[in-house]
């Protein structure tokens, strides 16, 4: 008998194998969940790496200021900065990336990335999660239309020690959220700034008033009460289910001695925080090392304000100096420690910027406006190799010309350093199949 095939991949075989029975027993949705993890289960990649940095440039960051200078272009392209030789022979990046221009043949660096979405809004859900937003979308807007990046690495990698498996810190970008996937594949966001003398961790200690004698009976009180049968417990639909899920995050934060350890970054060494930086940004990438070193798969750190429609070499010239030390530290405390081969590092933000300097915000100020055609990506680690340049733009950084990438490509290369298949489909709790990457083609070059 011919094995058919229906749209959604579902094989008439796959509905004998369930059963009518189980059809009719379990529910429609259950089934269907089940022939999706069925079709996925042990035929994921082999995993290059066991966690993930992810530094998110919210804003846009300018590809000709940090990574694909055009020194040959007019003026009125290629800006104030000059270019400076990176490790690697006939590659250059701008003046101020003098770190990690001499650390090349540690990382890689995608040129070719392009994209239609040129808002904040709909860049950021592009690039977070590997999905076009479905309607349009504006610069200001949050959206969730698909499970993030550190969402889906959550629920596939997470384990039981006592942290949660995907951190954001100071705050979750736009599209970082789990979406169906529910509220446990949140992001537990770390607020507060680790480069304060006071930093505390909300959830990590008892609240003052309450002994650990009385917190062990409340929480065995709440256990009991849990026992009782929920007419549904999928989190996406039981907003009491969701809530659970948060008390039992914070009591396994409490109650963690490797959450404690984690997040005293005060057992650092003086010189090793002076390397990352003693500012909010280098900090959180060194308690970012300190969270995948203790186990989290997955760790996003939010820096803001590249945004830089005006005044452009200004700012620049006083962030870029800080923000490369700090990045080339994390890579190089990696290494140090022998993590940066299980451990990947990406920098991006939504999308890069206009070729031609703008004066539309300030016409003594120039700065450089959206631009989703060309962008670049910073990656090391997890078994990146090393001195990989991936594709290139024109010579005035209008558009990617060669080895013309997206961003479902770059999702999908993330998905399989992970072990993480990118081909799978997911499904929402009411049923609806969703490819987790519509092309779930890796950029071969850097697996």
């Amino acid at each position: 008998m011919a094995n058919f095939r229906n749209c959604e991949g579902i094989t008439r075989r796959n509905a004998v194998q369930l059963g009518v029975g189980a059809l009719l027993g379990t529910g429609l949705v259950n089934s269907l969940r089940a022939v999706g993890e069925s079709q996925h289960s042990g035929t994921g990649p082999v995993p290059t790496a066991k966690r993930c940095i992810l530094i998110w440039m919210d804003g846009g960051p300018s590809h000709f200021e940090t990574f694909d200078p055009k020194p040959d272009a007019p003026a009125e392209f290629k800006g104030e900065f000059g270019s400076i030789p990176t490790s690697v022979a006939g590659v250059h990046y701008s003046e101020h990336m003098t770190q990690l221009a001499g650390m090349l043949d540690d990382c890689a660096m995608i040129r070719s990335i392009r994209h239609n979405q040129g808002n904040h809004g709909a860049g950021n859900h592009y690039m977070m999660t590997g999905a076009p937003p479905r309607i349009p979308v504006g610069c200001g807007a949050f959206v969730s239309f698909h499970p993030s990046i550190g969402s889906v690495a959550a629920r596939q990698l997470g384990k039981d020690n006592g942290l949660p498996p995907y951190f954001s810190m100071p705050r979750m970008s736009r599209s970082g959220g789990p979406n169906f996937l529910g509220a446990r594949y949140a992001p537990f966001v770390v607020a507060d700034d680790p480069n304060r003398s006071a930093f505390q961790v909300r959830d990590v200690a008892l609240p003052k008033g309450l002994s650990e004698d009385r917190f062990g009976v409340r929480t065995g009180l709440r256990q009991q009460v849990d026992r009782m049968v929920r007419l549904n417990d999928e989190a996406a639909a039981d907003p009491v289910a969701a809530f659970d899920q948060y008390f039992e995050q914070g009591y396994n934060l409490v109650t963690s001695p490797e959450a404690q350890a984690a997040f005293d970054i005060e057992q650092e060494s003086g010189a090793t925080r002076t390397r990352y930086g003693r500012n909010p940004f280098g900090q959180r990438c060194l308690l970012a090392r300190r969270l995948v070193e203790a186990g989290v798969p997955f760790v996003t750190v939010y820096d803001g304000g590249w945004d830089h429609h005006r005044d452009i070499f200004g700012l620049l010239r006083k962030r870029l100096p800080g923000w490369d030390s700090s990045v080339a530290a994390l890579i190089g405390d990696l290494k140090d420690r022998g993590m940066l081969d299980d451990t990947l590092v990406v920098a991006l933000g939504e999308f890069g910027r206009t070729p031609k300097l703008s004066v539309l915000s300030d016409a003594t100020k120039a700065g450089r406006d959206h631009w989703a055609n060309a962008m670049s990506v910073l990656m090391a680690g997890g078994g990146t190799p090393g001195g990989t340049v991936v594709g290139a733009t024109d010579r005035k950084g209008y558009s990617a010309v060669d080895r013309v990438l997206s961003p479902e490509n770059f999702v999908s290369t993330i998905y399989h350093k992970l072990g993480i298949d990118p081909g799978q489909i997911l499904y929402t709790p009411q049923g609806r199949p969703t490819h987790l990457v519509s092309d779930p083609t890796p950029i071969r070059e850097l697996i």
